[in-house]
């Protein structure tokens, strides 16, 4: 089970943050590097989220780029130290998307479209086991125990009451209809589905099939937002064996003009909530009467 191996992705989005302050400064990378008595290479490391950011390395760049809002110096400082903390995952070894796992653990918002499946946070252990199981090839049984885990594990996040993962996924019929695991694990997760769609910090919309051609055919996507950084977002696509991580503002920009267009295709709430209680109805098995 090869995890994907990525820079920490809070070393990253520090590094990004700390080279955005740099180029408001007007200061190269070069310059930096003189100023500070190290070489070239450990500021751009630094600023790729390739090496440990310290909070003396935080302290002393803000000084150099005459940041002087102490709020900012100090989020900052904090998640440098945050940076080196391992997250629970890694307890659990090499997982499949680790690196989107880690986003979604600092996440504040969670955009989604799931063409083909429930998504993975509104999952009953049952549907998420039967998921697991028919979509990994290669899995130990071991294996596949450990990936449900940790996938239950990081459904406390919408159950978190302190600060629950504000959560608007938009659900294509697809994945209504296609059985998996069994009928009865099926009417489960529809209920499940329904259920969890009243809370309010979360939001499912259904995409039935008579919306026709849409801007999603091109397959599933997550936008994550940050509270400590709400201008900076991160477009998670998944593949069969690996992540891709996007960060570019046009990227995540165009995804979000995307996910917003699925809205307004999608049925509403309401309507979402009687279109999969009749989709429910079809895994209802109805006794015959002699």
């Amino acid at each position: 089970m090869a995890a994907t191996t990525n820079p920490t992705v809070r070393r990253r989005r520090l590094g990004a943050e700390l080279r955005r302050l740099r180029m408001a400064s007007g200061m190269t990378s070069t310059e930096v590097a003189e100023r500070l008595l190290v070489s070239q290479s450990k500021i751009s490391h630094l600023e790729n989220g390739n090496r440990a950011i310290s909070p003396r390395d935080v302290r002393d760049l803000c000084a150099l780029y005459a940041v002087t809002d102490q709020r900012i110096i100090d989020t900052l400082m904090e998640r440098a130290r945050a940076s080196g903390r391992r997250g629970w995952w890694h307890r659990y070894g090499d997982l499949p998307h680790s690196v989107y796992i880690a986003l979604e653990s600092d996440a504040a918002s969670l955009h989604t479209y799931a063409p083909m499946v429930i998504p993975a946070l509104l999952q009953t252990p049952a549907y998420a086991q039967a998921v697991i199981g028919e979509t990994i090839p290669l899995l130990t049984v071991e294996q596949a125990a450990t990936c449900l885990k940790a996938r239950l594990l990081r459904q406390h996040r919408i159950y978190d009451l302190a600060c629950p993962l504000r959560l608007w996924a938009i659900v294509d019929e697809s994945a209504l209809r296609r059985v998996v695991g069994s009928r009865d694990i099926m009417r489960e997760q529809l209920e499940h589905l329904n259920a969890l769609s009243t809370e309010p910090h979360l939001t499912v919309q259904v995409l039935p099939h008579t919306a026709g051609a849409h801007s999603g055919l091109s397959g599933q996507f997550s936008i994550l937002g940050f509270a400590d950084s709400p201008d900076e977002g991160v477009v998670h696509l998944e593949r069969f064996t690996s992540d891709l991580c996007l960060n570019k503002p046009s990227d995540v920009q165009h995804y979000s003009a995307v996910h917003s267009h699925l809205q307004e295709q999608a049925l509403d709430p309401a309507d979402s909530r009687d279109f999969t209680s009749d989709a429910t109805k079809a895994y209802i098995d109805t006794v015959i009467q002699p």
